[in-house]
């Protein structure tokens, strides 16, 4: 294939994300001399002239900030709505998890910050829960970024920020104090940092390879935190589509059937719009098989559907559809489950000017995955379901993470794991970003983790306001909550 066939077969509207000159065209750049290591990064460190490091460190809310609680309102709108109170009540069960369901509320805080103006694939959703263990297609155990709903082109900075600010909350939930929470968030940077400055010198398809396994992360790992994360590896490596069927289901009439349990798992017969959910269900199936290649297309064809149920998974994304399917393969030792999720625009889109060349959100949803995760699920694909834009993942596949319970002081080991978090976090926007640009912009000092470590203790303030904001609204009456016992 010549270089003008090739220019054929790339879409130029990802040009922003992936070229190291934004005004640069992808077709160009095929032909174009690219800059060296050397004049990116010093390209990176000018942009601390536009915008300071220091200037990261501020977080003022502006004076016409919209009141949270209606932003998650706003959202709630196109969600089940007699899932909307299951979402508040576990939001409110702390600041925490207010954090975690509230990517909206802090999306538009963001897009009110300074920013160096290098773009990535950003998560838009990024906290320490998001984060953890999984097989890749080679079966081997792979630590990264494990939730992609909200993916979209964005700056860096906006997932570094909420990454480090997550994890000031999370100290402050588990019993640290305000030291305890800005030594984590600064670990999350500090790793970032570093771990970009070493991406920065690696060739293209070194980075594309590029991956985080249990071996690595044991290395970098103290003795003590090392036996915590091999516990885990290990329950990942137990868990499987066999554990998930002995888990989630049981035999009715000598078939295995999914158990209810209404309202969190619910087998009903129409879809929200009021399609039978078996036609709504071959839809879906028919756009979704045409996302995979002819390969996985074959391997699926093999199962056959034994039962679908909707499954109310998480916080953020409670009150969106979820479906699991549940098929067969060759006898019943031979399961596979599917989660079908609904993929709405991601909450980065109102604040930035750019876009995935997507029409379809679940596409973009799988495209973002592929391109910052790098061992993406073998059925990852996407689709419509009743007029919704969904995309599918396997629902168990050698999966882990870390837990967290409120004031459980356990924090031995807390800013060994943020640091984790950061390597990933860095790793993910060198797959679909400029490491030498971001790495010249961030250097080598401690000034970054600085700035970052305020602006989170700032952020964690603003969102202890957010979560009384909201536990306000319910003593007010204004949001129905679900009891503590239909969420659990």
């Amino acid at each position: 294939m010549t270089i003008t066939n090739l220019r054929t077969h790339v879409d130029p509207t990802l040009t922003r994300l992936v070229s190291p000159d934004s005004a640069e065209s992808l077709s160009e750049s095929f032909i174009a001399p690219r800059a060296s290591v050397a004049e990116r990064l010093a390209k990176g460190r000018q942009l601390r002239k536009v915008v300071s490091r220091a200037a990261h460190g501020v977080f003022k809310p502006a004076a016409d900030r919209a009141d949270p609680v209606d932003i998650l309102e706003r959202q709630n709108r196109s969600r089940v709505q007699k899932l909307v109170p299951v979402r508040y009540a576990r939001m409110l069960a702390s600041p925490f998890a207010f954090l975690r369901g509230s990517a909206a509320v802090m999306a538009a805080d963001l897009a009110t910050t300074p920013a160096s103006g290098l773009p990535v694939a950003a998560c838009g959703d990024m906290h320490v829960s998001n984060f953890g263990v999984f097989a890749s297609a080679e079966r081997s155990l792979v630590f990264a970024i494990n939730d992609f709903d909200e993916v979209h082109p964005g700056p860096w900075e906006w997932d570094l920020k909420r990454l480090a600010a997550s994890a000031a909350v999370a100290a402050r939930f588990r019993g640290g104090d305000r030291a305890d929470a800005e030594q984590a968030a600064r670990a999350i940077v500090r790793s970032y940092r570093e771990r970009m400055r070493g991406y920065a010198g690696m060739g293209h398809l070194q980075i594309w390879y590029a991956r985080i396994d249990d071996r690595a992360v044991l290395d970098v790992l103290t003795p003590r935190a090392r036996k915590s994360a091999r516990q885990i590896m290990s329950k990942a490596r137990e868990k499987s589509h066999v554990t998930v069927l002995e888990k989630l289901t049981e035999r009715v009439g000598g078939e295995p059937r999914i158990v209810e349990e209404a309202p969190l798992i619910v087998r009903e017969t129409h879809t929200d719009a009021g399609t039978p959910a078996r036609d709504a269900l071959d839809r879906m199936l028919q756009s979704y098989t045409a996302s995979l290649g002819l390969d996985r297309r074959i391997l699926l064809a093999r199962y056959r559907i034994v039962d679908v149920v909707r499954k109310v998974v998480g916080v953020g994304s409670v009150g969106t559809a979820c479906w699991v399917v549940m098929l067969q393969g060759v006898d019943a030792d031979d399961p596979l489950f599917l989660q079908v999720k609904e993929a709405q625009a991601s909450v980065l889109a109102p604040h930035v000017a750019h876009d995935f060349p997507f029409a379809n959100q679940g596409n973009r949803v799988v495209v973002g995955q592929r391109l910052t995760q790098g061992s993406p699920d073998i059925f990852l694909g996407w689709g419509e379901a009743d007029g919704k834009d969904i995309y599918i993942r396997q629902l168990a596949d050698m999966k882990g993470s870390i837990s967290f319970t409120e004031g459980d002081g356990k924090l031995e080991g807390f800013v060994e794991y943020c640091g984790l978090c950061g390597w990933a976090l860095a790793l993910a926007h060198a797959k679909s970003g400029d490491p030498a640009m971001i790495a010249g912009y961030c250097g080598r000092s401690e000034a970054l983790d600085a700035a970052i470590g305020k602006f989170a203790l700032a952020y964690l303030k603003q969102t202890e306001r957010d979560h009384a904001a909201l536990a306000a609204a319910r003593r007010a009456g204004r949001i129905a909550v679900a009891s503590e016992e239909v969420v659990k």
